[in-house]
């Protein structure tokens, strides 16, 4: 029932597997926000808190590198179709 979602990994290249299958870019980022906010609980109000996650957020941006296959970002935006990470190329008739 779900098999195309389940398959749709196979759908972008193959540089960008290792990015897809896991989590822990956005897992990292959020680490730091959520360890300063239980660390200062009840000291800080709704604009305070806002203004510390935006800077922790600038603060982790940094160390963040780049995506492999990078070039590929405006196929997969212009809907170029890539079967098992290889781009399909579509044969004319």
């Amino acid at each position: 029932k779900d098999r195309a979602d389940l398959l749709a990994f196979y759908d972008f290249p193959g540089e960008h597997w290792k990015h897809i299958r896991t989590t822990n870019p956005i897992e990292s980022t959020f680490a730091t926000v959520r360890h300063r906010t239980t660390r200062t609980k009840g000291c800080l109000s709704r604009q305070t808190a806002l203004a510390m996650t935006h800077q922790l957020m600038l603060s982790a941006k940094k160390k963040w590198r780049k995506l492999d296959g990078q070039n590929r970002l405006p196929e997969i935006i212009d809907g170029v179709e890539f079967r098992d990470g290889i781009k399909h190329e579509v044969k004319a008739a």
